[in-house]
Order: C-alpha cells, then sequence, then structure tokens
C-alpha cells in the first residue's frame, strides 16, 4: 500500500497551475475583451477551487484508519471528484449566461495576437500538469488526481475551441462566433462535468469492483471449482484506491480447521496478488450443510 501523503504534492503542483492559468487567461481577456478567453479564465478559478478541494480531501484519505472509521477514510476521495464536477457545471453556467449576453449584444475584439499568445501558453502549462496527475493518478488509483487530471484536460481543449473560435472571428469578422464558441465550451464543460459527479455516486453507492478485476477474481474462483469447492455470497466493492472482497467458501464438512484456513489463506493470498491494495475476508462453510445456503443474499434470512 503506498504513502497516500506522498500524493499531496501533485495536488499542489494543480494549485500552482490553477493559479499561473488565471493570471495569464486574465491578461488575455484584458488585452481582447473575448468573452471565449472569459469563459476560459472563469475555468481556470474553478481548477483553482478544484485543486484545493483535492487537496483537502487526500489529506483526509491519507488518514489511517480510527476507532470511528474501521475501514479508513479512503472515501473521502469521492467528495472531492464529485464537488470538482459540481464545480464544472456551475462554470458552465456562468459561462453560457455571459455569451448569451454577448450573442445579443456582440462587441469587437482587440489585441488578438497578443491575447491569443498568452492564452496558449496557459494552455500548455496546463497540458504538461494534466498529464502528470494523470500518470500518478492512475499508477497509484487516486480519482482525485484523476478527475483533477481530466478537468485541467477539458481546459486544454476549451481552450483549443476558444484560440479558434477568437481566430476564426478575426478570419471573417463576424463578432457573433465568439459567444457561440463559448456556449459550445460550456456544453462540453457540463458534459464533463456530469461524468465525474456520476463517478463519484458510483463510488459512494459502493459499486462492484471494474470488469477486468472481477474476471480475474472469478479465474481463481474457478481454479477451486475443479477441485470439488464451492463459492458464493461472492461480492466486491471499491473506496478509491482500496478494494473490498468479501465470499463464502464452502467444504466438505469433514475438513480440520487448520485444513480450511489453509485453504482460505491460500485463496486469500492469490487474490491479493492480482486485485491491487485489495483486503479480502472469507467465511468457511460446510457444503453438506444446509444452513449454509441460507445466507446468500445480503440480508439474512432469520431462523424460525
Amino acid at each position: 500500500m503506498i504513502d497516500r501523503q506522498s500524493l499531496k504534492k501533485y495536488a499542489w503542483l494543480s494549485i500552482g497551475a490553477a493559479i499561473t492559468t488565471i493570471t495569464l487567461k486574465g491578461i488575455a481577456y484584458a488585452l481582447t475583451g473575448s468573452v471565449g478567453l472569459l469563459s476560459d479564465a472563469i475555468e481556470s478559478v474553478v481548477n483553482l477551487v478544484g485543486a484545493a478541494m483535492a487537496l483537502g480531501m487526500l489529506t483526509v484519505a491519507a488518514h489511517p484508519p480510527d476507532d470511528e472509521h474501521h475501514w479508513g477514510h479512503d472515501k473521502a476521495e469521492y467528495f472531492s471528484s464529485g464537488v470538482e464536477g459540481s464545480l464544472i457545471v456551475a462554470a458552465a453556467i456562468s459561462i453560457a449566461v455571459a455569451s448569451v449576453s454577448r450573442l445579443l449584444h456582440p462587441q469587437p475584439i482587440e489585441k488578438v495576437g497578443l491575447g491569443l499568445l498568452v492564452s496558449a501558453l496557459a494552455s500548455v502549462v496546463n497540458l504538461v500538469v494534466a498529464r502528470v496527475l494523470f500518470d500518478v493518478g492512475k499508477r497509484f488509483d487516486s480519482i482525485t488526481l484523476e478527475a483533477d487530471a481530466r478537468h485541467l484536460m477539458t481546459d486544454v481543449w476549451t481552450s483549443v475551441g476558444v484560440i479558434g473560435g477568437v481566430g476564426l472571428v478575426v478570419l471573417t469578422g463576424w463578432t457573433r462566433l465568439d459567444p457561440i464558441v463559448a456556449l459550445l465550451v460550456a456544453a462540453n464543460i457540463v458534459y464533463t462535468g456530469g461524468r465525474l459527479v456520476q463517478r463519484s455516486v458510483q463510488g459512494l453507492l459502493d459499486a462492484a469492483l471494474p470488469v477486468v478485476e472481477s474476471e480475474a477474481i472469478e479465474r481463481i474462483l474457478a481454479s477451486y471449482r475443479t477441485q470439488g469447492l464451492e463459492f458464493h455470497a461472492v461480492r466486491s466493492r471499491q473506496a478509491a484506491a482500496r478494494r473490498f472482497v468479501t465470499m463464502h467458501v464452502l467444504v466438505p464438512g469433514e475438513w480440520t480447521v487448520h485444513r480450511g484456513h489453509e485453504l482460505l489463506e491460500r485463496i486469500e493470498h492469490e487474490i491479493r496478488g492480482c486485485v491491487p491494495n485489495c483486503t479480502v475476508l472469507t467465511h468457511l462453510e460446510p457444503v453438506e450443510d444446509p444452513t449454509s445456503f441460507d445466507d446468500i443474499e445480503l440480508d439474512r434470512k432469520p431462523r424460525p
């Protein structure tokens, strides 16, 4: 298990990138007066809030289990990605409001070349930091850093669209292209924010492990079924980087406790070997006893 505290330095990197891009994009907007560039700057403000939230939740998630949280604090990361997704949607709404106003009352864009150059520089900063966060998030299974990386990449593509839109305004002279591009940007941001919120909700609702990991577990169990063993009530869930797998293992009732314990230890070891950061809980039952099949469902039936 990795030291989650070490991930906080990447949240600080994201905060630094957000402050840098806010400054650069604010300068670009001040130079040009483009509502598209304004929308880009607003999203960078959201990036800063999201990065600060990420730092806070990574700090909480790094805390070890305690008397009040026996399973640890890993789920705190879902709050960060959920809040960041909601902030993205809120930013999109503010961009849309500003864009509609400019669509109804178009204004000329000034100092385009210098403004776009500054905005492009901000996009390069976001791109570099996003790639770093995405790689680290994937490597250490941090949904917080991955969400922050996806947010920054959305910002990069937003900037590309805005720069293209402003360029078209210059080429065509049609000033309404600027707010139209900003509205398209807002729609894309809503989509990204919605996906982040959805993924966070799934994590908080104890969604099962990804298909690849579930299939790996099933292959292990299948190898034991060929030896005459049975399994039921196999369940899994994920809390950010931490995985949990529980199951009932049915063996011949004549087995000794020692033999059954050795089997469970072997199964748990194999699952931990193919599923990273996994806590495996097993329950041994005699296959001949009918009551072994009374607890397959999540809520066990009460005995008469």
